[in-house]
């Protein structure tokens, strides 16, 4: 049986990332959670994956635009507003460009500015953090870091502390703990917020990385992916116990007095306005602090990445494709973002907005 299409958000405190989750009524079938029906998680804004990626919906307007050749798009869509951040990137006579996506959205983001449509029409290759239509990949990989051997459980690595705050919280979101004990504390962090962000509307059917891809497709495009869903998911493995249960623990804290949701929509909110200074402000927001999450975020899920994937563009750009490099929003902030650190390896990068 296929499950729904629809896909559900979760900010993991927003510090870190998003989790996209597959209905949440899976979770509830008081027999446990069938791996490859259960949920499709995946690290949003910074980690990317797709539940039923060739199955979601494009809005309507897209349609239209996914086709379009230059001159076209204008005519088609011209008072489609600026979202996210776009960059023109130049070396030894090739050009590709960078485009800053959300992994989650509303039908109404779509369809998205006229010069990132034209500029993925020049493309000849389409470049995501991974390709979302191969489901296995990422299923084995969620199984290996985000689930207990037989036998373990979450309730033998939680203090009596953590029990009970994780308790309450289930209780709160009408899931059974019996539901989720295989699960690795990050990983039902990510499925308790999820459901809570998912109510205000951000569904990963309306992620960006959906439409670049359907247009791929309909364009007749490759697609390279710059990472594997084992890279991705191994990262959380090098959270120990501890830092786990305090993850958890900021991620419930965040969900009761409503932080969670604010940090998320507020990053959302500032791509889909292609505000600048409001990314920066939140990107900082995200990073500081001596929390798990933040420290986690900086340090590895960008900080450990960046270099990792510009290094992966450069090779690209030594083809003789045209490539649109489409990925998380927050890879491209500050100093440290991939548009610096290709600057310092001797390309030419403009910002186009």
């Amino acid at each position: 049986m296929r499950p729904p299409a629809h896909a559900r958000l979760s900010l993991t405190g927003i510090h870190l990332s998003v989790f996209i989750i597959e209905d949440t009524s899976l979770l509830l079938t008081g027999k446990g959670i069938c791996m490859p029906r259960f949920l499709i998680i995946a690290v949003a804004l910074f980690i990317s994956w797709s539940a039923n990626s060739m199955e979601m919906s494009v809005p309507n307007a897209v349609t239209a635009t996914v086709t379009a050749a230059d001159p076209a798009v204008n005519s088609i869509c011209p008072s489609a507003p600026r979202r996210g951040a776009l960059y023109k990137i130049r070396h030894d006579g090739k050009t590709s460009y960078l485009f800053g996506t959300i992994h989650v959205g509303k039908q109404g983001f779509f369809p998205l500015e006229p010069e990132v449509t034209r500029a993925l029409a020049d493309a000849s290759a389409l470049v995501l953090e991974l390709d979302t239509r191969a489901h296995k990949p990422f299923e084995q990989a969620l199984a290996k870091y985000g689930s207990y051997p037989a036998g373990d459980a979450i309730t033998r690595h939680l203090s009596p502390y953590a029990l009970g705050q994780l308790n309450k919280a289930l209780a709160k979101a009408g899931i059974a703990l019996a539901n989720v004990a295989m699960y690795r504390p990050w990983l039902v962090a990510n499925i308790l917020v999820g459901s809570e962000i998912e109510k205000h509307g951000y569904h990963r059917s309306n992620g960006v990385e959906g439409f670049l891809l359907s247009t791929a497709i309909e364009q007749k495009k490759t697609v390279h992916e710059l990472e594997s869903a084992d890279y991705q998911l191994s990262l959380f493995a090098s959270l120990d116990d501890a830092q786990q249960e305090r993850y958890l623990l900021e991620n419930l804290e965040e969900l009761e007095n409503g932080r969670a949701v604010q940090k998320s929509a507020g990053l959302i909110d500032a791509w889909s306005n292609a505000d600048a200074a409001r990314i920066a402000v939140m990107a900082r927001e995200l990073t500081s602090g001596d929390s798990v999450s933040a420290t986690f975020m900086d340090r590895t899920l960008l900080g450990k990445r960046n270099p990792e994937m510009a290094a992966q563009i450069e090779q690209i750009m030594r083809t003789d494709q045209i490539a649109f490099v489409g990925i998380g929003l927050l890879h491209l902030v500050g100093d440290n973002g991939i548009p610096e650190l290709l600057r310092q390896r001797g390309y030419q990068v403009e910002k186009v907005y």
